[in-house]
């Protein structure tokens, strides 16, 4: 089963899938894509680090770059049943910097292989959180635009897979797609 959680900045969304992470049966895989590029984000990442709730013995804690696709594989080859991964978005970055928009499609085909073990019902399951770009403005220079194109197809994609979405706002889910 795929759970996606979705929202803005702050939304509440990482929390929200946190809860319904912890609901799954262990051991865990918790697959973080963020990388700390400053103090305050750095600091971010070690709160979210030294939350018990992310840790401990039945939890997997790994952190994914490009690699993500092959470690959701990995995972799900040994039969790790529940897999969260903290954010799609940080991992479109990674994509685009490293590929540019060019090798995405094919980077974004590999995830969407990588997560077809979890949209059959049963075990393994996956809880993925992203943020939702389509509520603000256009974008004013390309790059952004470039991210925001990307991140929207990866969101539209997984959308399409997923047996759950929730929109996160203010600390609220609202169900999109239920099981």
């Amino acid at each position: 089963m795929i759970s996606l959680f979705i929202g803005g900045e702050k939304s509440g969304k990482s929390d929200l899938a946190l809860e319904r992470f912890l609901e799954l049966e262990p051991p865990r895989a918790l697959v973080v894509t963020g990388k700390a590029q400053d103090f305050s984000f750095r600091r971010r990442i070690e709160k979210h680090r030294m939350d018990p709730r992310r840790s401990g013995s039945q939890m997997i804690v790994s952190e994914a770059g490009l690699n993500m696709p092959s470690l959701l594989t990995q995972h799900a080859g040994r039969g790790v049943p529940s897999v969260l991964v903290d954010s799609l978005d940080f991992w479109v970055f990674a994509v685009l910097e490293n590929g540019g928009e060019e090798d995405f499609e094919q980077r974004l085909d590999e995830l969407a292989t990588a997560l077809a073990p979890y949209a059959k019902t049963g075990r393994p399951d996956a809880v993925l959180v992203t943020c939702e770009v389509g509520l603000g403005p256009i974008a004013a220079t390309s790059a952004v635009r470039r991210f925001v194109r990307c991140l929207g197809e990866c969101n539209r994609r997984l959308a399409a897979m997923a047996d759950e979405a929730v929109f996160c706002t203010a600390g609220l889910p609202m169900r999109l797609k239920t099981l």
